[in-house]
C-alpha cells in the first residue's frame, strides 16, 4: 500500500474547500435565476443538487453501517440524523482530515514494531477514508456536475446573453469534473495493491482524456437539446436504459443489499450515459472501443442532422464555434485516451485471474488481496 504523503492531505483540504463553494455556488446561480423569472432553470438546478445529495448521502450511511457491522453502534443514531440533514460527507471529511494529518505528518519513524503497526493503521484509517470521499464524489460528478454543465451550455447557447454567474458555474462544474476524476485513480492506485503509482503524467494524460470526451458529448447532446428537447429526452433516457441492461448483464456485487444494488446500477446507467465505467475490473478494451465509436458516431450524427435538417443554422456563428469545439475535443479525447491506455495505464491491472468471469463473485475474491470497496468499484 502506498503512503498517505503531505501532498494528499493538502489535496484533500483543497477538495474539501471546493467542495464547499460548489455547494454555494449552485445556491447562487438557482438564486440568480429565480430572480429573473426563469423558474425552470432555478429548478433544474436545485433538483441535480437534490438528487445528487440524496444518493451520495444513502450510499454513505449504508457505508458507515456496513463499517460498523458487529461492533457498537451507539453513535449510529446521530450518523443517521447527520446524513438526514445532507451532512454525511462532512463525517467523512472529518476523518480524513483527521487519520489524514496523523499519517502526513505525525508519523516518526521508530524501530519499535507495536508503533510501526500503528502508523499503518492510521495510514489506512485515511488512505480507505479519502477511498471513501472519492467514490462519493464520482457518484455526484455525474448526477449533478456533469448534468449542470450541460444546462449551462444550453442556456448559453439558447439564449446568448452571458452573466458571470453563468460563468462561475460552469468554471465550477469543470473543476468538480477535473478534481474528481483525478482524485479517483490517485485513490484507485492506493487502495489497490497491483496498481502503479498515478504519476504527474499519467495525471494530465487521464485529466485531458476524460474531460475533453465529456465536454464533446455535452456540447454534442447540448446541440440537439437546442433542437429539439423532445428528441434529447428520448436520447437520454435511451442510453440510461442501454447502460442500466449492461449494468444488470454484468451481475455486480457492490453492495450487500439487493436494493442498494440496483441503485447502484441505476446510478452506474446514468454514468454511462457520459463517460465508460468498468464495474467488473476486467480488461475492457473492446467495450471500451465499441462505446466511444457509438459516442463519436452520434457526436457526428447530430452535426450533420443539423447541416441536412437546418442549412441556415451553418452561417450562425454560435454553431461554428460549438462545432468546432465539440469535433477538436471528440478527436483530442480520443488521442489523449490511446496515449493513456498505450503508455501511461498499469499493465499489472489486478492477478492474473482478473480476466475471469470470477473476478468480481466470491470465488475470484478468494486469492486476492482485500482491498476494500474499491475491489467491486473500478472506472477506468
Amino acid at each position: 500500500m502506498m503512503k498517505f504523503t503531505k501532498q494528499n492531505f493538502f489535496f484533500l483540504v483543497a477538495g474539501m474547500i471546493i467542495y464547499i463553494v460548489d455547494i454555494g455556488v449552485d445556491f447562487w446561480v438557482a438564486s440568480k435565476y429565480f430572480c429573473q423569472g426563469q423558474y425552470s432553470w432555478s429548478i433544474l438546478m436545485l433538483c441535480f443538487r437534490g438528487l445528487s445529495s440524496l444518493i451520495t448521502q444513502i450510499f454513505s450511511y449504508e457505508w458507515f453501517k456496513n463499517d460498523w457491522e458487529g461492533t457498537d453502534t451507539g453513535k449510529s443514531k446521530l450518523v443517521f440524523l447527520v446524513h438526514l440533514f445532507h451532512c454525511g460527507i462532512f463525517i467523512r471529511y472529518w476523518f480524513a482530515l483527521k487519520y489524514g494529518c496523523q499519517a502526513a505528518f505525525k508519523q516518526t519513524r521508530s524501530r519499535d514494531a507495536s508503533e510501526t503497526d500503528l502508523s499503518s493503521f492510521i495510514e489506512k484509517q485515511a488512505i480507505d477514508a479519502v477511498t471513501d470521499i472519492n467514490m462519493l464524489r464520482v457518484f455526484k460528478t455525474f448526477l449533478e456536475t456533469t448534468p449542470q454543465l450541460f444546462l449551462q451550455i444550453y442556456i448559453l447557447m439558447e439564449h446568448g446573453k452571458t452573466h458571470f454567474y453563468q460563468y462561475a458555474a460552469i468554471i465550477m462544474s469543470f473543476c468538480g469534473i477535473s478534481l474528481s476524476m483525478v482524485d479517483y485513480q490517485i485513490s484507485l492506485r492506493k487502495s489497490l495493491p497491483d496498481k502503479d503509482e498515478f504519476n504527474v503524467p499519467s495525471k494530465f494524460v487521464y485529466l485531458f482524456y476524460k474531460l475533453l470526451t465529456i465536454t464533446s458529448w455535452i456540447l454534442g447532446i447540448s446541440l440537439i437539446t437546442l433542437q429539439s428537447v423532445r428528441i434529447s429526452v428520448i436520447l437520454l433516457i435511451f442510453l440510461w436504459i442501454s447502460g442500466f441492461t449492461w449494468t444488470l448483464k454484468q451481475h455486480t456485487t457492490f453492495c450487500k443489499s439487493k436494493k442498494m444494488e440496483y441503485l447502484y446500477r441505476t446510478v452506474v446507467g446514468i454514468i454511462l450515459i457520459f463517460s465508460f465505467f468498468n464495474i467488473k475490473g476486467r480488461r475492457t478494451k473492446v467495450c471500451m472501443s465499441i462505446y466511444y465509436a457509438a459516442h463519436t458516431v452520434v457526436t457526428l450524427g447530430i452535426l450533420f442532422v443539423y447541416v441536412f435538417w437546418k442549412p441556415s443554422i451553418i452561417n450562425e456563428m454560435y454553431f461554428t464555434i460549438v462545432s468546432i469545439l465539440t469535433i477538436s475535443s471528440l478527436v483530442l479525447g480520443i488521442i489523449f485516451l490511446v496515449i493513456y491506455y498505450s503508455h501511461f495505464h498499469p499493465t499489472t491491472y489486478g492477478r492474473p485471474q482478473a480476466c475471469s468471469d470470477e473476478t468480481d463473485g466470491v470465488a475470484g475474491q478468494k486469492d486476492r488481496v482485500k482491498t476494500g470497496r474499491f475491489e467491486n468499484f473500478l472506472m477506468q
